[in-house]
């Protein structure tokens, strides 16, 4: 219980020591304090009953103490009458919810994608160095040195702790949902914990501004894909959608991905809002894919992306016309992406083109680094091989 108490309260309570301080190396430091005075004292004594607003006075008085020993002392002084930090336990509402300030601060454009990542996942996850490094299948130590340059960063170039301006705010907002949508898609190949987390943060953002389409798109989306995530594999392999046992899906949270676009769409038909509507009609018991082809075409008009355009084919062929969707592949410019080939071949195997089939089936296992995956196709290629031997 305390675990998950620290979980859910590590990003309000270092949101909360950061605007305070306006130095971000301190908020973390004292905000580890505080964690670890309660998980010193809380077996013994009981958990508060509002934990957060313990932590939180907890290190502002750590905070206080730091600065009282500290040369800076006069410059911060003002902090020193804050009333809330007198008080034995703040009351909820006197604790601001910054954590938009922060996660707008952790995602800002003057950071490297990877530092973005990673200080969100540290920052608003509250995801130990050691756990996003295995994450990410890095040294520790490497993420701890990419941490502490991007909070150098965050200190040297001055980077406020503040929601942007409107003007700014929808470039500024596709930075923090294109980091929450990495850190996903980093875990939709199997480290569900990683997943779960961007879902955490999605919910998050969909709490503090749920009024944004694209949040709430992005929340969607994210909940639809999560909730198959048990019917994805079996023993390790590759479950493809139209095999999966529906019964290990999470239907509660699908229904409520389902709610989240209806809101959505009534606001906007962007991007995520899109690719949510096609992630939702593909968890409907009779799939229509001549609708899903539509909604493709739609997302294809608006990014322009090739991968969208192979997406779309795969509907077309799963609406019932695979050599429509095999033209639609031959325009497009994505020699070196392995999704494009393994397409091309399900298409040419459907149409009776074994030994081109088998071919592209080839150049797919060339580029696949997924050993599940490429278990799926080198047995696509053994059952076409069984059947055309001459090939």
């Amino acid at each position: 219980m305390i675990e998950e108490i620290f979980r859910a309260e590590w990003g309000r309570v270092l949101a909360s020591l950061a605007g305070f301080l306006g130095d971000f190396d301190l908020a973390e430091e004292v905000t580890q304090e505080a964690f670890a005075v309660a998980a010193e004292k809380w077996p013994a004594d009981g958990v508060p009953d509002n934990p957060g607003a313990w932590l939180t006075t907890t290190a502002r008085r750590r905070a206080i103490d730091r600065l009282r020993r500290d040369r800076t002392f006069a410059a911060k002084a003002p902090l020193l009458a804050v009333p809330e930090v007198q008080e034995i336990e703040m009351a909820e509402t006197a604790i601001p919810d910054e954590r938009l300030e922060l996660i707008f601060l952790c995602c800002h454009p003057a950071l490297a994608v990877e530092a973005q990542v990673a200080l969100t996942l540290r920052a608003l996850g509250g995801l130990s160095t050691e756990e996003i490094a295995r994450a990410f299948l890095v040294a520790p130590e490497t993420m701890k040195r990419r941490l502490t340059r991007a909070k150098a960063k965050i200190k040297l170039a001055g980077i406020p702790f503040r929601v942007p301006p409107d003007h700014a705010l929808p470039e500024r907002l596709g930075v923090v949902l294109k980091v929450v949508y990495l850190i996903f898609n980093e875990g939709y190949g199997g480290r569900d914990e990683l997943a779960a987390e961007a879902v955490r943060l999605g919910r998050m953002l969909a709490a503090l501004m749920p009024d944004e389409p694209d949040v709430l798109g992005l929340l969607a989306l994210m909940l639809s894909h999560h909730a198959r995530r048990a019917a994805r594999r079996t023993d390790g392999e590759v479950v493809l959608l139209e095999q999966q046992d529906r019964g290990r899906w999470d239907h509660e949270m699908i229904a409520e991905s389902r709610a989240l676009v209806d809101r959505a769409i009534a606001r906007a038909r962007s991007t995520y809002v899109v690719q949510a509507a096609i992630a939702v009609l593909q968890t409907e018991p009779e799939i229509d894919w001549a609708q899903v082809a539509a909604l493709y075409l739609e997302l294809a008009q608006q990014t322009g992306s090739p991968v969208v355009e192979l997406n779309r084919a795969v509907a077309v062929a799963q609406a019932g016309a695979p050599r429509a969707a095999l033209e639609i592949t031959d325009a497009l410019q994505l020699d070196n992406y392995p999704y494009l080939h393994s397409t091309r071949a399900e298409l040419l195997r459907r149409i009776d083109r074994p030994a081109e089939a088998i071919t592209e089936y080839r150049r797919a296992l060339e580029l696949l680094t997924d050993e599940p995956e490429r278990r799926l196709l080198r047995q696509r290629i053994t059952e076409l091989e069984d059947r055309n031997p001459q090939h």
